[in-house]
Protein backbone atom coordinates (compact mmCIF):
# COMPACT_ATOMS: atom_id res chain seq x y z
CA UNK A 1 0.00 0.00 0.00
CA UNK A 2 1.38 3.27 -0.88
CA UNK A 3 1.78 5.96 1.60
CA UNK A 4 -1.81 7.87 0.90
CA UNK A 5 -4.37 6.72 3.28
CA UNK A 6 -6.98 4.37 1.58
CA UNK A 7 -9.95 3.94 3.21
CA UNK A 8 -13.77 1.67 2.51
CA UNK A 9 -16.93 2.82 3.07
CA UNK A 10 -19.97 1.22 3.84
CA UNK A 11 -23.58 1.54 3.29
CA UNK A 12 -25.66 0.03 5.69
CA UNK A 13 -29.29 -1.36 4.78
CA UNK A 14 -28.53 -4.17 3.03
CA UNK A 15 -24.73 -3.97 2.95
CA UNK A 16 -23.98 -4.99 6.93
CA UNK A 17 -27.38 -6.15 7.79
CA UNK A 18 -30.22 -7.36 5.67
CA UNK A 19 -32.79 -4.99 6.19
CA UNK A 20 -35.45 -5.01 3.26
CA UNK A 21 -36.98 -8.02 4.77
CA UNK A 22 -37.50 -6.39 7.99
CA UNK A 23 -38.87 -3.17 6.97
CA UNK A 24 -41.48 -5.23 4.67
CA UNK A 25 -42.58 -7.42 7.57
CA UNK A 26 -42.80 -3.93 9.64
CA UNK A 27 -45.24 -1.97 7.23
CA UNK A 28 -47.41 -5.47 6.40
CA UNK A 29 -48.54 -5.44 10.07
CA UNK A 30 -48.98 -1.78 10.62
CA UNK A 31 -51.21 -1.80 7.16
CA UNK A 32 -53.09 -4.30 8.13
CA UNK A 33 -53.92 -3.19 11.61
CA UNK A 34 -55.56 -0.68 9.33
CA UNK A 35 -57.43 -3.17 7.11
CA UNK A 36 -55.20 -2.58 4.12
CA UNK A 37 -53.28 -5.53 2.67
CA UNK A 38 -50.54 -5.30 0.12
CA UNK A 39 -48.88 -8.11 -2.05
CA UNK A 40 -45.00 -8.88 -1.46
CA UNK A 41 -44.26 -7.90 -5.22
CA UNK A 42 -46.25 -4.54 -4.44
CA UNK A 43 -44.32 -3.98 -1.66
CA UNK A 44 -41.06 -4.43 -3.56
CA UNK A 45 -41.92 -2.11 -5.92
CA UNK A 46 -41.41 0.63 -3.19
CA UNK A 47 -38.03 -0.08 -1.91
CA UNK A 48 -35.82 2.68 -2.16
CA UNK A 49 -38.59 5.17 -2.22
CA UNK A 50 -39.49 7.81 0.61
CA UNK A 51 -41.68 6.85 3.17
CA UNK A 52 -44.55 10.11 2.30
CA UNK A 53 -44.41 8.09 -0.99
CA UNK A 54 -45.76 5.00 0.20
CA UNK A 55 -47.44 5.89 2.39
CA UNK A 56 -48.95 8.34 0.89
CA UNK A 57 -50.09 6.19 -1.92
CA UNK A 58 -51.08 3.69 0.59
CA UNK A 59 -54.04 6.40 2.40
CA UNK A 60 -54.98 7.75 -1.28
CA UNK A 61 -55.67 4.35 -2.29
CA UNK A 62 -57.04 3.18 0.93
CA UNK A 63 -59.82 5.68 1.87
CA UNK A 64 -61.06 3.69 4.59
CA UNK A 65 -57.46 3.87 6.69
CA UNK A 66 -58.40 6.04 9.82
CA UNK A 67 -55.28 7.79 9.84
CA UNK A 68 -52.86 10.01 7.89
CA UNK A 69 -49.87 8.71 5.94
CA UNK A 70 -47.69 10.28 8.60
CA UNK A 71 -48.90 8.53 11.62
CA UNK A 72 -48.88 5.27 9.70
CA UNK A 73 -44.88 6.44 8.59
CA UNK A 74 -44.35 6.79 12.92
CA UNK A 75 -46.21 3.67 13.55
CA UNK A 76 -44.18 1.38 11.44
CA UNK A 77 -40.34 3.43 12.37
CA UNK A 78 -41.95 2.51 16.37
CA UNK A 79 -42.05 -1.39 15.69
CA UNK A 80 -39.45 -1.45 13.06
CA UNK A 81 -37.37 -0.13 16.11
CA UNK A 82 -38.64 -2.78 18.12
CA UNK A 83 -37.93 -5.69 15.77
CA UNK A 84 -34.68 -4.38 15.30
CA UNK A 85 -34.08 -5.07 19.29
CA UNK A 86 -36.19 -7.79 19.54
CA UNK A 87 -36.98 -9.59 16.62
CA UNK A 88 -34.29 -13.32 16.15
CA UNK A 89 -34.52 -13.16 12.03
CA UNK A 90 -32.60 -10.10 11.99
CA UNK A 91 -29.03 -10.68 10.62
CA UNK A 92 -26.12 -9.41 9.90
CA UNK A 93 -24.88 -9.82 6.03
CA UNK A 94 -22.68 -12.85 5.71
CA UNK A 95 -19.39 -12.68 6.07
CA UNK A 96 -19.74 -9.04 6.72
CA UNK A 97 -17.73 -8.67 9.65
CA UNK A 98 -14.55 -11.43 8.48
CA UNK A 99 -14.24 -8.53 5.69
CA UNK A 100 -13.91 -6.11 8.06
CA UNK A 101 -11.23 -7.94 9.96
CA UNK A 102 -9.71 -8.11 6.66
CA UNK A 103 -9.84 -4.73 6.03
CA UNK A 104 -8.63 -3.07 9.26
CA UNK A 105 -5.80 -5.52 9.10
CA UNK A 106 -4.66 -4.31 5.77
CA UNK A 107 -4.27 -0.97 7.14
CA UNK A 108 -7.73 0.55 5.47
CA UNK A 109 -9.59 2.62 7.43
CA UNK A 110 -13.50 2.58 7.81
CA UNK A 111 -16.15 4.86 7.39
CA UNK A 112 -20.06 4.74 6.99
CA UNK A 113 -22.18 6.23 4.88
CA UNK A 114 -26.07 5.36 5.44
CA UNK A 115 -29.44 6.74 4.41
CA UNK A 116 -30.98 6.01 7.76
CA UNK A 117 -30.96 8.03 10.78
CA UNK A 118 -28.39 7.81 13.82
CA UNK A 119 -30.19 6.82 15.77
CA UNK A 120 -30.96 3.52 13.77
CA UNK A 121 -27.38 3.42 12.28
CA UNK A 122 -26.17 3.30 16.22
CA UNK A 123 -29.15 0.84 17.26
CA UNK A 124 -27.97 -1.75 14.19
CA UNK A 125 -23.93 -1.40 14.83
CA UNK A 126 -24.45 -2.06 18.72
CA UNK A 127 -26.70 -4.79 18.17
CA UNK A 128 -24.19 -6.64 16.02
CA UNK A 129 -21.26 -5.28 17.93
CA UNK A 130 -19.92 -3.34 14.95
CA UNK A 131 -19.13 0.22 15.74
CA UNK A 132 -15.76 -0.10 17.05
CA UNK A 133 -14.81 -0.91 13.27
CA UNK A 134 -16.09 2.29 12.34
CA UNK A 135 -13.80 5.19 12.34
CA UNK A 136 -17.05 7.87 11.21
CA UNK A 137 -20.57 7.75 10.89
CA UNK A 138 -22.33 9.82 8.70
CA UNK A 139 -26.30 9.84 8.40
CA UNK A 140 -28.13 11.22 4.70
CA UNK A 141 -30.62 12.37 7.45
CA UNK A 142 -28.42 15.07 8.80
CA UNK A 143 -27.27 16.14 5.09
CA UNK A 144 -29.54 18.61 2.92
CA UNK A 145 -29.42 16.42 -0.13
CA UNK A 146 -29.48 12.29 -0.42
CA UNK A 147 -28.17 9.34 -2.61
CA UNK A 148 -27.92 9.85 -5.68
CA UNK A 149 -26.25 13.06 -4.29
CA UNK A 150 -22.86 12.38 -3.67
CA UNK A 151 -22.38 14.54 -0.75
CA UNK A 152 -22.51 12.02 1.85
CA UNK A 153 -19.53 9.93 1.21
CA UNK A 154 -17.90 12.80 0.30
CA UNK A 155 -18.25 14.10 3.97
CA UNK A 156 -17.25 10.50 5.18
CA UNK A 157 -13.90 11.07 2.99
CA UNK A 158 -13.60 14.31 4.41
CA UNK A 159 -13.91 13.16 7.91
CA UNK A 160 -12.11 10.72 7.54
CA UNK A 161 -9.12 12.55 5.86
CA UNK A 162 -9.08 10.12 2.62
CA UNK A 163 -8.74 11.62 -0.85
CA UNK A 164 -12.18 10.36 -2.51
CA UNK A 165 -10.10 8.43 -5.06
CA UNK A 166 -8.86 6.57 -2.14
CA UNK A 167 -12.18 5.61 -0.94
CA UNK A 168 -13.85 2.10 -1.96
CA UNK A 169 -17.57 2.24 -1.63
CA UNK A 170 -19.71 -1.21 -0.65
CA UNK A 171 -23.38 -0.28 -1.75
CA UNK A 172 -26.19 -2.64 -2.78
CA UNK A 173 -28.68 0.38 -4.32
CA UNK A 174 -28.58 2.15 -7.66
CA UNK A 175 -29.02 5.45 -5.75
CA UNK A 176 -25.83 5.07 -3.36
CA UNK A 177 -23.92 3.54 -6.52
CA UNK A 178 -24.59 6.78 -8.75
CA UNK A 179 -23.69 8.62 -5.82
CA UNK A 180 -20.37 6.72 -5.20
CA UNK A 181 -19.49 7.32 -8.53
CA UNK A 182 -20.08 11.13 -8.64
CA UNK A 183 -18.08 11.04 -5.86
CA UNK A 184 -15.11 9.73 -7.82
CA UNK A 185 -15.04 6.87 -5.98
CA UNK A 186 -14.48 3.27 -6.79
CA UNK A 187 -17.45 0.89 -5.65
CA UNK A 188 -18.14 -2.20 -5.41
CA UNK A 189 -21.80 -3.03 -5.88
CA UNK A 190 -23.48 -5.72 -3.45
CA UNK A 191 -25.96 -7.57 -4.46
CA UNK A 192 -28.64 -8.62 -2.13
CA UNK A 193 -31.81 -10.08 -3.95
CA UNK A 194 -33.95 -8.83 -1.30
CA UNK A 195 -32.60 -5.06 -2.03
CA UNK A 196 -35.31 -5.09 -4.80
CA UNK A 197 -34.55 -4.76 -8.22
CA UNK A 198 -31.08 -2.74 -8.00
CA UNK A 199 -29.39 -1.38 -11.16
CA UNK A 200 -25.96 -2.25 -10.01
CA UNK A 201 -24.21 -1.36 -13.54
CA UNK A 202 -22.88 1.42 -12.55
CA UNK A 203 -20.18 -0.28 -10.35
CA UNK A 204 -16.76 -0.89 -10.79
CA UNK A 205 -17.76 -4.72 -10.12
CA UNK A 206 -20.71 -6.39 -8.52
CA UNK A 207 -20.27 -8.97 -5.78
CA UNK A 208 -22.92 -11.23 -4.65
CA UNK A 209 -21.04 -12.21 -1.38
CA UNK A 210 -18.55 -10.62 1.08
CA UNK A 211 -16.24 -13.00 0.51
CA UNK A 212 -15.40 -12.22 -2.94
CA UNK A 213 -14.50 -9.03 -1.61
CA UNK A 214 -10.56 -8.83 -1.94
CA UNK A 215 -8.57 -6.18 0.09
Amino acid sequence: MDKEQKAFIFDMDGVIYDSEPIHAKAKKQVLAECGITISDERLATFVGRSSKDFYGTMVEENPQCPVSWQELAHRKHVLYKKMLVEDESVRVMPGVKELLDRIKAAGYIIGLGSSSTMEMIELVLGRFKLKDYFRVLVSGDELPRSKPDPLIFLTVAEKLGVKPENCTVIEDAFAGVTAARAAGMHCIGYYNPNSGAQDLSGADRIVKSHDEIEV
